[in-house]
C-alpha cells in the first residue's frame, strides 16, 4: 500500500518528525491539531471557537485526501477545561450531529501553549465509493 503523507508547513513537522495526516490504504489518521488563534475570529478564550476552527481545517485536511467529515470513525479530544464540554459539544455536534464517530474527551493539565484550550485527533475510514 501507498502511504501518503501529507505536510501542513509548521517547523515542528520536521523538528518533531510529525506531518497533519497519513493515509495508508483506505485509513487516514490525523495528528492533534490545535486552532489557529488569531485574537480576532478565534480568541484564546473562546473554546467553541477554537473547536469550529479546529474542524474547519481538519475538513479542508481529508478533503485533500478523497475524504470527507462523514468518512471520520473517530475523534479523541483534549482540553485543558473539562467544565466547557458542553460548548465543545456544540461545535462537534453541528459536525457530527449524523455522522456519530466514537469520541473521547480528556481533561489535560496543558496544551503546548496557554492561547490553546482544545486539541483533536481524527481517524477516519474510506468507504467503497
Amino acid at each position: 500500500m501507498t502511504r501518503q503523507n501529507v505536510l501542513s508547513g509548521s517547523p515542528w513537522e520536521d523538528k518533531m518528525g510529525y506531518c497533519r495526516a497519513v493515509r495508508i490504504g483506505n485509513v487516514i489518521e490525523v495528528s492533534g491539531t490545535v486552532a489557529i488563534v488569531d485574537g480576532t475570529t478565534v480568541k484564546a478564550d473562546d473554546i467553541y471557537a477554537q473547536t469550529k476552527n479546529i474542524l474547519d481545517r481538519i475538513a479542508e485536511v481529508l478533503s485533500g485526501l478523497g475524504a470527507a467529515m462523514s468518512d471520520v470513525v473517530r475523534t479523541r479530544m483534549f482540553t485543558t477545561d473539562v467544565s466547557r464540554w458542553e460548548e465543545i459539544a456544540q461545535a462537534h455536534g453541528a459536525v457530527f450531529g449524523s455522522i456519530k464517530p466514537v469520541t473521547s474527551i480528556y481533561e489535560v493539565s496543558a496544551l503546548i501553549s496557554p492561547d490553546y484550550l482544545i486539541e483533536i485527533e481524527f481517524t477516519a475510514i474510506l468507504g467503497d465509493r
